[in-house]
């Protein structure tokens, strides 16, 4: 069996301290999708270690597989890998030789297509590291994978397919000089490819066919826990597109992007990871960011706008909610519970680890939003388009809050040591997703994290 872990919202969930908390048991953890805009923080013996692209398994000591589902820039793989090793581990990383290649031009071009959308407001709020335009050349069969990188003249011969084409892109739609950009060697296809054809040297020792890596792996015996980046409202297909992601972090994506049969993924576990509140960075609709009807509450009305921002911003701070990748501050919001039985639909959680407890101590009332309303009606999940979505009211229902306690006492302790209004909130939260609750984290730390029950392998 093996074992998932899914991202329930908009990311940021916490989904990397969950694969350390529950790594221990894992031999292998693969990455299935995404690239260097995925921001995974563990805490381990005091230190941090933030990770875009390396899988989170690393800071354990297993192996780490980059699957073909993911793209991946080889400059941040190495400086990554580099970086930890001047920490004193020994990252040992596998890279699908599927798995499609950053280049510098997809950098440039996802810069400047993000600042025209910027000048009609319909910018997505992208990281600006290529991951779009590097799909977009996957679906379009023009782009550079990893195994082409290995052979010198057939990277030669995808560079001089496709450089031609993105020179063209940026004169001609965007009216610019590829040769007076920042990155002026990006469109340069001796310079590409004498640098890339080094990264290919490096990467040869490196490279595998994921599926039949990982498929070995198992038959030996060992066990395999699945990565996403991202969250669900963030998968192309099933989040609130356009303002998603360019891949699948739901549990699907882990089937394609590591070469894993269903069967396989299906018949393990699927954790979905949940944050005590919401939060995302970019743009797009968040029903819970600002008012809402708070439900069976004496005197219940709208909240103002003044009062959620106050709060938003506590929770801001008190949460460290500032991207791990880009260090923009989050937008902060209520759980969105409708988000979440959407989440738990589209990927079949068999677990939740909810994430930021502590965070949230010390308020009088804790709300979620419950359910919507759209043009009269009540909704339970998500509806279909970002539109829909975006004119979407929550209704919000609220619980009583809990006080902040000594979360060292109470990691030793265990669950029951959770003050009893926080164990209500969590308790109603498996009742509603009609999923178990397998862990609570109360801290950063390994050790800061409540475990009722182990996944199975």
């Amino acid at each position: 069996m093996t074992v998932t872990i899914v991202g329930s919202q908009l990311g940021d969930e916490g989904k990397g301290g969950v694969v350390d908390l529950y790594g221990d048991a894992a031999d292998v953890v693969v990455r299935y999708q995404g690239g260097d805009n995925a921001g995974h923080t563990v805490v381990e013996g005091g230190e941090t270690y933030k990770l875009s692209l390396v899988p989170s398994g690393a800071v354990r000591g297993k192996i780490g597989v980059l699957g073909n589902g993911c793209v991946i820039n080889p400059r941040t793989l190495f400086e990554e890998i580099d970086a930890l090793r001047d920490r004193g581990l020994d990252p040992d990383i596998r890279v699908a030789e599927r798995a499609h290649v950053i280049m510098p031009f997809h950098r440039v071009l996802d810069s400047i297509e993000e600042d025209v959308k910027s000048e009609d407001d319909q910018e997505v709020g992208t990281t600006g590291r290529g991951i779009g335009p590097t799909y977009e050349d996957k679906a379009g069969r023009r782009g550079v994978r990893i195994g082409d990188l290995l052979d010198p003249d057939v990277l030669r011969e995808r560079l001089e397919y496709v450089v031609p084409q993105k020179r063209a892109i940026v004169e001609d739609v965007y009216g610019l000089d590829p040769d007076e950009l920042d990155y002026p060697k990006a469109f340069d296809v001796e310079a590409l490819h004498e640098e890339f054809s080094e990264y290919g040297r490096r990467l040869e020792s490196m490279a595998v066919n994921a599926g039949q890596f990982l498929s070995e792996a198992r038959a030996e015996g060992d066990n395999v826990m699945l990565e996403g980046a991202q969250g669900t409202l963030l998968d192309i297909d099933h989040g609130n597109y356009p303002y998603v992601t360019s891949s699948n972090p739901t549990a699907g994506g882990a089937c394609v992007g590591s070469g894993l049969a269903p069967g396989v993924v299906g018949d393990g576990e699927v954790i979905g990871i949940v944050k005590a509140y919401l939060s995302r960075v970019g743009s797009g609709p968040m029903p819970t960011e600002l008012g809402g009807v708070v439900e069976d509450t004496p005197g219940y009305d709208e909240q103002g706008e003044g009062d959620n921002e106050e709060l938003a911003t506590y929770i801001r701070e008190e949460g460290d909610e500032y991207g791990t990748v880009t260090g923009r501050p989050r937008r902060v919001g209520w759980l969105d519970v409708p988000m979440l039985r959407h989440a738990a639909r589209v990927s079949g959680f068999t677990g939740l680890v909810v994430n930021h407890v502590d965070t949230l101590a010390g308020l009088d009332e804790v709300n979620v939003g419950h359910a919507y309303t759209l043009d009269g009606e009540q909704l339970e999940t998500v509806p279909p388009t970002t539109e829909e979505w975006a004119r979407c009211d929550a209704t919000l229902r609220t619980f009583d809050g809990w006080p902040q306690q000594d979360w060292g006492a109470v990691a030793e302790a265990g669950y029951e040591a959770l003050h009893e209004n926080a164990r209500a909130y969590l308790e109603y939260l498996s009742d509603e997703l009609d999923t178990p609750i397998y862990a609570v984290g109360i801290g950063p730390g390994r050790d800061q994290s409540l475990v009722l029950e182990e996944p199975e392998y």
